[in-house]
């Protein structure tokens, strides 16, 4: 028996690949900005912060980290709704994102706020700083390039995981490989041109990140 390949037939649905690309992406960048500033501000509060508050960042990041992702976004789109909060797929997509990456973040950033040498933090306070200038121009820089590399890999990690999200049909990348081999039953092809795609969109974010880390969040 013989085996024939039509990637044509899926490459023909250009459109809808790129359209489910280009969600990837702007679901992907959302979470990210969102995800990373709840990230930096839950590790201030388990570093900093008092102890009420230590403890619930503590139990919001373990209750994230030992979940699977695909269950939160479930709990968000299907099961809101009972309580009379409903999402549109797009907005539990990212919510879900969110909610993911800070938690995996506050403890990527905790771990960089932990190695601040001492003597740093008294350089800072020699200046007359207050404790959020001290925070924002002495303390987090530092630490954000000791673990910049950590961080990518987790928005990487967060956006591939944004596979699930076609699940509630959010219109990425591999809700449109799916809607592609419906059409065509080629998925065989349809889902090796998602798996590509899915590579390129990886390589290309953490470049991205890894050139934009050093500009614009805390210098070479």
């Amino acid at each position: 028996m013989s085996i024939s390949f039509d990637f044509a037939a899926v490459l023909a649905e250009w459109p809808l690949l790129a359209k489910g690309m280009a969600v990837t992406l702007a679901l992907t960048a959302v979470s990210a900005a969102l995800g990373m500033l709840l990230g930096v501000a839950c590790a201030w509060a388990r570093h900093e912060g008092p102890a009420w508050l230590r403890a619930l960042v503590g139990t919001y990041v373990e209750l994230i980290r030992n979940t699977p992702f695909i269950v939160q976004l479930f709990f968000l789109f299907f099961g809101l709704p009972s309580l009379g909060v409903k999402l549109s797929p797009e907005l539990a997509s990212v919510l879900a994102m969110v909610i993911n990456l800070g938690a995996y973040a506050a403890e990527i950033v905790r771990a960089g706020l932990a190695t601040t040498p001492h003597g740093q933090i008294e350089a800072g306070q020699s200046l007359a700083l207050d404790r959020w200038q001290l925070f924002r121009h002495v303390v987090l820089p530092p630490a954000l390039k000791r673990v910049w590399p950590a961080l990518v890999s987790q928005i990487v990690i967060v956006m591939l995981g944004s596979a699930v999200c076609g699940q509630i049909a959010t219109e990425e990348l591999s809700y449109a490989a799916n809607l592609i081999q419906s059409r065509n039953f080629r998925a065989f092809e349809s889902f090796i041109v998602a798996t590509a795609l899915y590579l390129a969109l990886a390589v290309l974010v953490r470049q991205l990140l890894n050139w934009a880390g050093p500009r614009f969040l805390f210098g070479r």
